[in-house]
């Protein structure tokens, strides 16, 4: 499709920056700010989002519609955009386990073409180069990988199976995120006995050791509200697959002990592994 116009659902840190990439090879990319909050419209204004007032002007106007929102919610949020019988490509980018994934696609079936998403990387500002993992008809990825060509945001198709970018995404997820946490708790012994200056001496000695970044533990606590619930999806994931979730489920609820640092860029090590000694 020749510049499409598209939809982003909801315009959070990693969506409102996706979107500003699409937005090189759209007509428009609209966003919904009813319910929204007065950070989400700053956020979309300062990425030059077009504003809509209801969900059904979103879906009316658009060829294709990213969902990018806690993981919680996506169901609800495609389960709200099947009721007004979209009929366009649904790009499921959220951070679900790859049934939940499979799942959105019948619900959206058959009006929508629902593509499988994962972004892998940190939102694209300030030359961060994420990848958008896709699986799904090759009829609707095709649009999607012209969507961002040349844009900040790679593509990488893995196949027509809906549940392959998803399964990718929590796979990487499930490793990265439970290493942050896996960091905190090693600092937070090595500091209660007074040797954790001596414990990054020795992860340095290692090559691309999380150990030696410490100071990562405070954006981790910061991140936590997100993180979790990926954990638990990816935990959901292995489970399914008769492997064991223990691992990552522990480490959601470690993460957990963290929700009130919702953001807070103003934390500090100290901060967060104090936050954590609290049961």
């Amino acid at each position: 499709m020749d510049q499409p116009t598209v939809g982003i659902l909801h315009p959070g840190s990693m969506g409102a920056a996706v979107a500003a990439c699409a937005a090189t090879n759209a007509a428009a990319v609209l966003w919904c700010e009813t319910g929204r909050s007065t950070a989400s419209a700053a956020r979309a204004a300062r990425f030059g989002l077009t504003p809509v007032a209801e969900l059904a002007e979103l879906l009316d106007r658009s060829d294709i519609v990213i969902s990018l929102c806690p993981p919680a919610a996506a169901e609800d949020l495609a389960r709200d955009v099947a009721g007004h019988r979209f009929a366009g490509v649904y790009v499921e980018a959220n951070a679900i386990n790859p049934v939940r994934t499979q799942r959105i696609a019948a619900l959206l079936a058959p009006d929508a073409t629902v593509v499988d998403g994962g972004v892998v990387g940190s939102p694209p500002v300030g030359r961060k180069t994420p990848t958008l993992y896709l699986s799904g008809p090759a009829a609707a990825t095709a649009p999607i990988e012209a969507l961002f060509a040349d844009t900040a945001v790679q593509t990488s198709v893995l196949g027509t199976e809906v549940g392959k970018a998803s399964a990718l995404k929590l796979s990487y997820a499930s490793f990265q995120k439970t290493s942050r946490v896996l960091v905190a708790l090693a600092v937070g012994i090595a500091r209660e006995h007074g040797v954790d200056q001596e414990l990054i001496e020795v992860a340095s000695k290692r090559t691309d050791s999380y150990l030696s970044e410490p100071q990562y533990v405070a954006k981790t606590a910061a991140r936590a509200w997100r993180w979790g619930p990926e954990l638990e999806e990816a935990a959901d994931a292995l489970a399914a697959a008769g492997l064991p979730p223990e691992m990552l489920r522990a480490a959601a609820s470690t993460l957990a002990r963290w929700n009130d640092a919702k953001d807070n860029s103003e934390l500090t090590l100290t901060d967060a592994l104090e936050r954590l000694a609290q049961p």
